[in-house]
This record gives C-alpha cells, sequence and structure tokens, in this order.
C-alpha cells in the first residue's frame, strides 16, 4: 500500500510542477486548486521539501530541477528579507537548502541554510530567554510569545551548529527547547499552543493559543509539533528528557484518535457533523512516532504500539484522505486545517500536510527521514 501510495504521491507532484510554475501551492480553494503564494508566507519550504521527496523517490531529474529553482528564489528571499520577521525560518529553509546541501553538497545550499540561520537566531531574546515566535522585537503583543511551532524550526539551528561549531547554535536552540518542555507542555502530557513572558526578564505569564478551540484545549497540530520536535531535539541534544517527553506526547495523541484514526483539529473541540479534522496533524505525528520508534529498543512496548499506531494512522489517510482517486486534485491530503478559528482553510488542502505525508511515506518504503538532519553514512 505505500509503495502505491508514494508512487501516485510522486505522479502527482509531477502534475503540479508546470501548474505551479515560480509560485508555491499554499491551502487549498474550498478542497479544490490550491492557492499560490510568492515567498509572502511560512510555508513555501514544504513545496521545496516534496519536490525534493519525489526527486529522491524516483531519480526523475525534473524534480531535481525545479527544486534547485525553488532554493534559487529562497535566495532572493533572503536578501530582500522577504516576510522573515518570524521563528518559521526552518520550515522554509531546511526542507529548501539544507535538503540541497544533504543531498548534494552543494557549497551555495548550505551558504544560504547557515545564512538562513543567522536570522533564526536574531529571535532570540537574551533578557527573556527564548526565541520569539512573530513579529520585531518589543512588539506589544507578540514580544513576549512562543509557539509549539517553533520546535521544527529548531533544527536549523542545531544543523548550522554541526556545520559551523558555532556554539551560539546549539546554546540557543536547547535553551528554547527547554523553555518550550517546561512551560508548552502541560503535566498531563497535553500541550499549549502558545505561550506568554515578561519581555524584560523571561517571567512566566501563562499559557494560551492562537489556533485551539480554547487557550486549556490542545490543538492537535500543535501536539504532533511536540511529538516530532522534541524527538528532533533528543537526536541532537541525547538529552533523554525530550526522548520522555515526545514518547509521553505521543502516547496522549493516540489514546484520543477517533474511531479513523485521523484527528480533528482540537482534541477538545466538540464533535458534531461538520466538525474540521486535521489530516495534516496526524500526517506529522506520524513522522513524529516512526522518528521516535528509531530512539526506542525494539522490545520497548511504546515502539510496538507506536508503530501500530502509525500504521493505522497511515492506512486510515491512505484509503480516505488521499486523493489518488483523483486526478485534477492538486493536493495530497483531503481535510487539512490551517486555522480553524480564524476562518482561513478550516478543511482544505495544506501543503504541509502534504509534505508530512509524503515524508512518512519516504519513511515506510525507502528509509529516508526527511530533511530535518543529516543522513548518517
Amino acid at each position: 500500500m505505500w509503495n502505491e501510495a508514494l508512487m501516485h504521491a510522486v505522479e502527482k507532484t509531477k502534475a503540479n510542477i508546470g501548474k505551479f510554475g515560480d509560485l508555491f501551492p499554499w491551502t487549498g480553494i474550498d478542497g479544490g486548486d490550491y492557492k499560490r503564494s510568492n515567498h509572502d508566507d511560512w510555508t513555501e519550504g514544504f513545496w521545496s521539501g516534496l519536490l525534493w521527496l519525489s526527486y529522491e523517490a524516483s531519480g526523475d531529474p525534473a524534480f531535481r530541477e525545479a527544486a534547485i529553482r525553488t532554493v534559487h528564489s529562497f535566495r532572493k528571499r533572503l536578501i530582500e528579507h522577504k516576510a522573515l520577521d518570524h521563528h518559521d525560518i526552518g520550515f522554509l529553509y531546511m526542507p529548501s537548502a539544507a535538503a540541497w546541501w544533504m543531498l548534494e553538497e552543494a557549497e551555495e545550499a548550505k551558504r544560504l541554510g547557515l545564512e538562513a540561520s543567522e536570522i533564526l537566531l536574531g529571535r532570540w531574546r537574551p533578557a527573556g530567554g527564548y526565541i520569539q515566535a512573530w513579529g520585531p522585537a518589543h512588539d506589544p503583543q507578540n514580544g513576549g510569545r512562543i509557539i509549539i511551532d517553533c520546535l521544527l524550526n529548531l533544527p536549523l539551528l542545531y544543523w548550522a551548529y554541526e556545520q559551523t561549531g558555532d556554539s551560539r547554535y546549539l546554546s540557543t536552540a536547547m535553551a528554547h527547547a527547554e523553555k518550550s518542555r517546561k512551560f508548552l507542555v502541560r503535566g498531563d502530557d497535553s500541550s499549549y499552543h502558545t505561550f506568554y513572558f515578561k519581555q524584560e526578564n523571561g517571567e512566566p505569564i501563562g499559557g494560551g493559543t492562537h489556533q485551539g478551540y480554547t487557550d486549556g484545549s490542545t490543538w492537535t497540530r500543535g501536539q504532533a509539533w511536540g511529538i516530532y520536535g522534541f524527538i528532533l531535539s533528543y537526536r541532537y541534544t541525547r538529552n533523554p528528557l525530550y526522548l520522555e517527553t515526545s514518547r509521553r506526547m505521543a502516547a496522549y495523541f493516540i489514546d484520543r484518535l477517533p474511531e479513523d484514526q485521523v484527528t480533528y483539529w482540537d482534541f477538545d473541540a466538540p464533535v458534531e457533523d461538520g466538525t474540521p479534522r486535521d489530516s495534516s496533524a496526524t500526517a506529522i505525528a506520524c513522522c513524529g512516532m516512526l522518528e521516535l520508534i528509531a530512539h526506542l529498543p525494539e522490545s520497548d512496548p511504546d515502539r510496538i504500539r507506536f508503530e501500530a499506531a502509525v500504521h493505522r494512522c497511515m492506512k486510515s489517510l491512505t484509503e480516505y484522505y488521499f486523493t489518488d482517486d483523483d486526478p485534477e486534485a492538486e493536493g495530497l491530503l483531503r481535510h487539512g486545517s490551517y486555522h480553524v478559528r480564524g476562518g482561513m482553510s478550516p478543511d482544505d488542502f495544506v501543503i504541509w500536510g502534504d509534505y508530512f505525508y509524503m515524508e512518512a511515506l519516504m519513511r515506510l518504503v525507502r528509509d529516508v527521514p526527511g530533511y530535518w538532519y543529516e543522513r548518517k553514512s
């Protein structure tokens, strides 16, 4: 099933190259075609990542050529400092520039990735002891905010440390990961989407949400970011607390999956007819659990449990959410949600869902882990 699904995903991605041109898919339009962006959002790196994964899956040079064109456009974006006042620099430059470096050791890609890491490093707020999520320094609304999504951007800093030996990258990533563990993860292993601190001294104010159901609820995509983000921090640092945090968050996630194994947009949102799903959250969690499994002994009961959960989730995504039955559909996964509370694509294709679905397939079929760390020979 996984290999057939992967080949269908590769075919659909190839058909999209000509459709998208120099633009980037973002979210779907009422379940139809993708809206396009032009380097003005946080999502463009996922299209690059899909192209690189498709190239690895197929060996077709058309994917490599298209992926390299996107990387060159990321160079222009960085020069212009276009839409980079946020922490999602890792989402942009890991699956694009760093991916090219990992696959071919292209020096221009490495330079670009390292320059991007400086942008992310510049979001470190030493007085507060965190990486600021959104907006400029001292912003009255967002100056003291961290969000759980940042855990998937930290690999850019870890990677930069490995390339340069510059301890600033490592110490910043580790400090932010630890602050996230202490304040974003609740005692019952659920998570806040966001947490606020006093900007002048880092004193904690409290947790809340931006995209979840309520401040005290658990936004499912945020929980998925936590599963994957903490196990990636473990891979880089070998801090056992991150392994344990990822393990606990994964157990929380799978214990609350609905009957078809594809989560709704928030674990605490009332489930009624029409309650939005978030297939992207399930795909992200699958990638996180596949990474987590790689760090657990074969006899560990959680390893067996998580592996079974991944297969159930991926089977449901493939049989009921994947668009292999619709050759005209530009997206791979139906029923992703972006920002339900804000009325932004509550039930659509979302490009990050497509990327993580293909990454999970590549892990299952080819043991290819995506582009969040260097592959070891």
